[in-house]
């Protein structure tokens, strides 16, 4: 399994991104798809994720700016990021879990927030 994250870059604080997760390869059966973050010096955590059923769930810091979303078509799922902030300035990774655990990572994506 293969996972290509993409939509990263430089906004200004208060400005909006979207990521997108492509998933792809021989997927056995799908838990559920997410974000994680890792900012400099800190530890990776949940930003949020999304079951194969359509639940959801967020980071505290994130709740009412972001939104994740999916295609599962496509096998790919959304961040979309609203009033940026410069505390949300980190890697940005998005992994897939299947069920009975197993946990893919894609490569990760630069989110810079400044003015």
């Amino acid at each position: 399994v293969q996972l290509q994250a993409s939509g990263g870059g430089l906004v200004q604080p208060g400005g909006t991104l979207r990521l997108s997760c492509a998933a792809s390869g021989s997927i056995y059966r799908m838990s559920g798809m997410g974000w994680y973050r890792q900012a400099p010096g800190k530890q990776r955590e949940l930003v949020a994720f999304i079951t194969s059923r359509g639940s959801t769930n967020y980071a505290d810091s994130v709740k009412a700016r972001f939104s994740i979303s999916r295609d599962n078509a496509k096998n790919t799922i959304y961040l979309q990021m609203n009033s940026l902030r410069p505390e949300d300035t980190a890697v940005y990774y998005c992994n897939l879990v299947e069920v009975g655990g197993v946990t893919y990572w894609g490569q990760g994506t630069q989110v810079t927030v400044s003015s």
